[in-house]
């Protein structure tokens, strides 16, 4: 066992068990590391590195429905630090916002008193960070200030909303899953409520939609594909072959845009929105576990799936290209289209039982290569991916997914064969995007390995067992016990366990399985032992099996105290030890009391059949300890004169007492100590008080006094100094002052008294009281009451034990399944999260203070520091107090060593560095920008050398989809040909195929769409115009007259409102550029994005692009952080400086412009370095604000002119007191 520093002063803190059902849904992973899930009406924070709990939030009064962090997608600063926000929504409506780290609520808001249905933290936050969107039953949706609490707007529905998605790609878009379908709300915004009442379409469940056969002899597969073909409609499904809408969740997948899946228990449906139309299914097969959830990555293609047995799955989307089969083969003549995702990993299932079931998943969305699950027993199990390279030759080639390979790249740049990488930092490192399978067949066998994942179980966190607990805190902290001493708790559960608890840092220490039968009460005998009970269910004469062990702490050792006594007799009702542990009162229900002498596990004394029974008893706290030490001590120096003057007589009388203390001593040198005289008082049924001596081996009865009238029959006792006080089942409690001889009977008007308790500490007063519907805590020198706790009026648990920790603590245990400590007022509260002790150190730079934070992340960005790569803070010159640089250090030693390698590899490059920070901090909007930076940068870097040949580079590893807009325009065209291929061969009513055709004409795929306009029947009210307009597509020439008439009619019809088909019109006499700009005019900003990324050269596509940016940085749109990442796609570096500079960015603009400088990307003239100068200086500033001397003064070195002035400022000495 560790030795901890003594710390008397425990935090305040909570131990909990299982959860309760509405907690199902409640659990999160934030950008910012850690877990957060309901548990009852509690909010735990874990941190999901260590598996270590940080934090409990106890405010709300019912069950904790809904979790969610605030999302870290803005620009930090001292401004706006990192901070731990996080909203907790529980089933009376309430929703607080907390501050995690200080354990404060920031906010609460109520609107309804129904459990909250779905709540998310808007994602584009350069508007306001503080915007949360709450779905208040049974069809509210409200828009929230999170942090001031404001209600926004309020916006109500037709149907009942059971949950919603934002759209990942665009920020005005949003589905709801109501009771009878999809909603989707396409003019979504901060400022206002949405105007329509949305698109609604209704989902048919796919059992029961008709089949369409086509093929006889269909696969699997196929049948399965048909079974869906129309799943979504306009029209409401017919009453007869609609099951209850059992959809279990949506969401958009955040990997491609427009795209959304549908769960269904045992399929998950993929839709591409554009069509509406099932383009991909993932069937369970008839043996095969059903669904719970499941949560898309944005990384990578692939889904993270629960299952029903607690089994968490990884299926990835096989890459639909030609090089699966060996060119021998024959090709497969209608090979199945649609989205495949194969199955690639898979963890171990729980062992499901009636209380034991999962409740969720949460998967890391920083790295999305690590779940947790969440059990309803109140255990979190963390599962993380591996992955391993395996060798190329031993492919079974039974398998028909294609190979995972290895990216080529990372941190966004492409590494050599021996460098230094982690590949399993983040899931886009451990397996290759879907633009991989662009090169050439020699390409991929030079440099991509094929790679396996499997999942890992590397954290677990378990929680208490089901309740009732009987629970005792170890024996008091006192002068003598200071060295050894450790605050310890033991916990007796239902099952015939005993739980030792740290209560320093919370966690268990030992569980140790003593008996067989529920443990009712502890007792400890010493710092490392104790003795426990155990009673089974009576049988028919009421008779039970009494189990008493005696168990030693250290090396779990435990021994029936009774020996073979114990079976058929009455059950023990309590077991007391006495004050010096030598003795031990057994009190048994309708049988005489016994004393046992706890050194030496014997049987002093069984009362005899007349005796009474016991209804409550205690050890008195006075002994003759002392006294007879001292005639010990006298007799000791006798024996020492005696032996040195042995040849003088000694005194006969003298002689006798030493041959009696030699036989005294050689008795108690078994036990090391004498057996001194103890007392304890019991009442007997009729509430007499009898007082009883115990003396070495002898029991001797010495008084009783007289019952009180006042008092009903007696149910505990409490004893310390000259206090004696009483309770009974009626509530009275009776104070006796032993030396005034007086006595005071207080109804307290609560019922039974079921436990009363002295605190521990000299001249400490304080009593703790027990009853059935909660706990008092009482002053005995005042008889007066300081604190109560009540069930159902101020908390909503039952107590079912209490003890006390420490002289100013109490240890509670409730129905809820938890162990609460707290303090004398008995208000469960929060403890801030730097008061606690970790066992093991966590990374978690948010909860430094802000100045702190920054400086770290200054600290680990600009290495090396004079030429040295170090980790260790205290090298740094940065005049901060010694207390927030061991903080400070003791995060850098909490980092993993693989992280450590990286940092201070010197070949690990500016741009890799700036995101394993980004990583490492959860920064998203920092993740982004400099994924997309480091691309493009390093792809420029590439261009230039090869300038005349067009370099197969590009294709190899382009960004990947998920960035949508950002990509490069080749595999853009690439990916938008494939999906209207998919969405061809899915067509299955008339406007799905004009929808297609439609859409092969804005990508000049003239052909493919005149088969299809052509495929209009002639019943058709289209068939006229479609077969024209085929006629049209095949004989546009390029002459002069029919081009300007086609343009004529087209703007025309653009300027009647009919915007689409004069698009397309432009689009077919090659006038895309003007197309896009028609686009613009009329606000369809994303499509005319689209229609330049497809159709125009780069010149004219960044022509468009650029208004893109402009429209994006004005006041009304303020989408800045997306402007910034277009500009950055397309290679306007000096532009982005510029923006970041103007924005206040300083510390990206200072670490891109360094990135820029590196790879040349710069233009060298007198504006470029002005602005490298002014960006330089401002950095220099901000780093002299947070007290980072040395970096200060290296940005100020490089910023030239500009930085002499605060070089100056900071060589001067008396300028060292820091502005806070």
């Amino acid at each position: 066992m560790q030795r901890f520093t003594v710390n008397i002063k425990l935090p305040a803190r909570t131990l909990t068990g299982a959860l309760s059902a509405p907690n199902r849904g409640a659990a999160d992973w934030g950008w910012q590391g850690l877990i957060a899930y309901g548990c009852h009406s509690l909010v735990l924070v874990v941190d999901a590195n260590t598996a270590q709990t940080l934090q409990v939030l106890e405010r709300h009064k019912s069950s904790v429905v809904k979790v969610k962090w605030a999302k870290e997608n803005y620009h930090h600063n001292i401004g706006s630090p990192y901070s731990l926000r996080l909203a907790s929504a529980d089933a009376a409506g309430k929703i607080i916002v907390w501050d995690v780290a200080t354990g404060a609520p920031r906010c609460e808001i109520q609107e309804h008193s129904k459990p909250i249905q779905d709540m998310q933290w808007l994602w584009n936050q350069d508007a306001s960070r503080d915007l949360l969107l709450a779905v208040h039953p049974p069809n509210y949706i409200v828009l929230w200030n999170a942090d001031t609490g404001t209600k926004l707007w309020k916006k109500s529905y037709a149907e009942n909303i059971l949950s919603f998605s934002f759209d990942p790609f665009d920020p005005s878009h949003l589905a709801l899953l109501t009771s009878e379908g999809i909603v989707f709300i396409s003019d979504f915004s901060p400022s206002k409520a949405p105007a329509s009442s949305g698109k609604k379409v209704y989902i048919s469940s796919p059992h029961s939609s008709p089949s369409h056969n086509k093929l006889a002899a269909a696969t699997g597969a196929k049948k399965a594909l048909d079974k869906v073909k129309i799943l979504i409609s306009n029209e409401k499904p017919s009453a007869e072959s609609v099951t209850l809408n059992d959809c279990l969740q949506l969401s958009y997948l955040p990997s491609k845009r427009n795209y959304m899946l549908l769960l269904y228990p045992r399929e998950i449906l993929i839709l591409d929105l554009e069509v509406n139309q099932t383009v991909g299914v993932i069937a369970i097969e008839r043996t095969g576990v059903p669904f719970i959830q499941v949560i898309p990555c944005f990384q990578r293609d692939g889904l993270f799936c629960l299952h029903e047995n607690g089994c968490i799955t990884l299926r990835v989307r096989r890459l639909n290209c030609s090089i699966t089969g060996t060119p021998n083969e024959e090709p497969d003549p209608d090979p199945v289209q649609e989205l495949i995702y194969d199955l690639r990993s898979q963890c171990d299932a729980i062992r499901v039982t009636k209380t034991v079931r999962p409740f969720t998943m949460v998967c890391c969305p920083v790295n999305e290569n690590s779940a947790a699950l969440i059990v309803s027993d109140g255990r979190v199990m963390i599962w993380e991916l591996k992955s391993s390279v395996s060798a190329r030759n031993v492919r079974n080639s039974s398998s028909s997914a294609s190979p995972l390979y290895s990216p080529v790249s990372f941190c966004g740049i492409p590494v050599g064969a021996f460098q230094n990488k982690l590949p399993d930092l983040s899931l886009d490192n451990m397996i290759a995007g879907q633009g991989a399978s662009a090169g050439e067949e020699q390409l991929r066998s030079s440099f991509l390995q094929e790679v396996h994942l499997k999942f890992l179980l590397t954290g677990l966190l378990s929680g208490l067992p089901l309740p009732p607990f009987a629970i005792r805190m170890c024996p008091p902290l006192t002068t003598k016990n200071i060295k050894q001493y450790e605050p310890i708790l033991a916990v007796g559960t239902s099952n015939g366990s005993v739980l030792v608890f740290h209560l320093t840092s919370g966690v268990l220490h030992k569980e140790l399985s003593i008996h067989s039968c529920e443990v009712k009460g502890i007792e400890w005998i010493s710092l490392t032992g104790f003795i426990s009970f155990a009673t089974s269910t009576p049988n028919n004469l009421g008779l039970v099996r009494n189990e008493l062990q005696l168990v030693d702490l250290p090396t779990g050792r435990s021994v029936a105290f009774r020996g073979e006594r114990g079976n058929d007799e009455p059950a023990i009702e309590m077991i007391k030890v006495s004050h010096l542990k030598q003795y031990l009162a057994v009190v048994f229900k309708d049988k005489p009391l016994e004393i046992w002498d706890v050194r030496t596990c014997t049987l002093l004394r069984e009362m005899s059949k007349n005796f009474p029974t016991a209804t409550a008893l205690e050890w008195s706290p006075s002994h003759n300890l002392k006294s007879l030490r001292k005639k010990q001590l006298a007799a000791r120096e006798a024996m020492a004169r005696q032996t040195v003057a042995s040849d003088t007589e000694v005194t006969s009388v003298e002689s006798s007492v030493i041959s009696l203390l030699q036989e005294a001593e050689s008795k108690s040198e078994l036990s090391q100590n004498i057996s001194a005289r103890e007392h304890f008082v019991f009442t007997g049924a009729d509430g007499q008080v009898y007082h009883l001596t115990v003396e070495g081996n002898s029991v001797k009865d010495s008084a009783r006094i007289p019952p009180d009238g006042s008092m009903g029959s007696i149910t505990c006792i409490a004893w310390k100094g000259d206090i004696l006080v009483l309770g009974d089942v009626d509530g009275n409690l009776n104070f006796w002052d032993l030396k005034a001889r007086v006595s005071r009977g207080i109804p307290t008007h609560r019922s039974w008294v079921k436990k009363i308790r002295f605190a521990p500490g000299k001249g400490n007063q304080k009593l703790l009281a027990l009853y059935s519907d909660g706990a008092e805590i009482w002053d005995s020198k005042e008889v007066q009451m300081v604190s109560s706790l009540r069930s159902g009026r101020n908390v909503n648990f039952r107590v079912l034990d209490v003890d006390w920790c420490t002289s100013d603590k109490v240890v509670l245990a409730s129905d809820d399944g938890c162990i609460r400590v707290l303090d004398l007022s008995l208000k469960p509260s929060c403890f801030r999260m730097d008061e606690q002790d970790l066992i093991e150190p966590a990374w978690c730079p948010y909860l430094l203070v802000p100045r702190a934070s920054l400086a770290l992340k200054a600290f680990l960005l600009h290495q090396p520091w004079d030429e040295k790569y170090s980790l260790d803070i205290m090298d740094i010159d940065y005049p901060e107090n010694e207390n927030i640089k061991n903080l400070l250090q003791e995060q850098l030693n909490s980092l993993s060593n693989d992280i450590k390698k990286l940092l201070l590899d010197p070949d690990f490059t500016l741009l890799q560095r700036c995101l394993l920070i980004a990583r490492l901090y959860g920064d998203e909007s920092e993740l982004h920008f400099w994924t997309i930076a480091a691309h493009y940068l390093h792809s420029l870097c590439q261009e230039k050398p090869a300038k005349q040949t067009d370099t197969p580079e590009q294709l190899v590893n382009p960004l990947d989809i998920c960035y949508d807009i950002l990509c490069e325009n080749s595999y853009f065209q690439k990916f938008q040909l494939e999906r209207v291929n998919l969405q061809e061969v899915k067509r299955s009513t008339y406007d799905h195929t004009r929808k297609c055709a439609d859409q092969l004409l804005l990508l000049g795929q003239t052909d493919r769409a005149v088969q299809l306009l052509l495929e209009t029947s002639s019943e058709n009210a289209h068939y006229y115009c479609d077969s024209l307009k085929a006629c049209l597509v095949t004989t546009v020439t390029s002459s002069g007259p029919s081009q300007s008439t086609i343009k004529l009619v087209a703007t025309n019809m653009i300027a009647n409102g009919k915007l689409a088909e004069g698009v397309q019109l432009l689009c077919l006499i090659d006038k895309a550029a003007d197309a896009c700009r028609y686009l613009q005019t009329y606000g369809e900003w994303n499509r005319a994005a689209w229609l330049a990324k497809v159709r125009l050269n780069s010149e004219e596509c960044a022509d468009v692009l650029k208004r893109w940016v402009d429209h994006l940085c004005s006041p009304q749109v303020n989408q800045k952080s997306k402007a910034i990442l277009v500009l950055l796609s397309l290679g306007c570096f000096t532009k982005v400086a510029e923006m970041l500079h103007s924005m206040r960015y300083f510390d990206r603009a200072a670490l891109f412009v360094e990135a820029c400088l590196k790879y040349g990307a710069f233009e060298v003239n007198d504006d470029t370095n002005k602005l490298i100068h002014a960006v330089y200086a401002d950095y220099a500033r901000s780093l002299k604000l947070l007290g980072f001397k040395q970096g200060a003064v290296l940005f100020a070195s490089k910023a030239g002119e500009a930085g002499k002035e605060i070089l100056t400022e900071l060589k001067q000495p008396k300028e060292e007191v820091t502005q806070e």
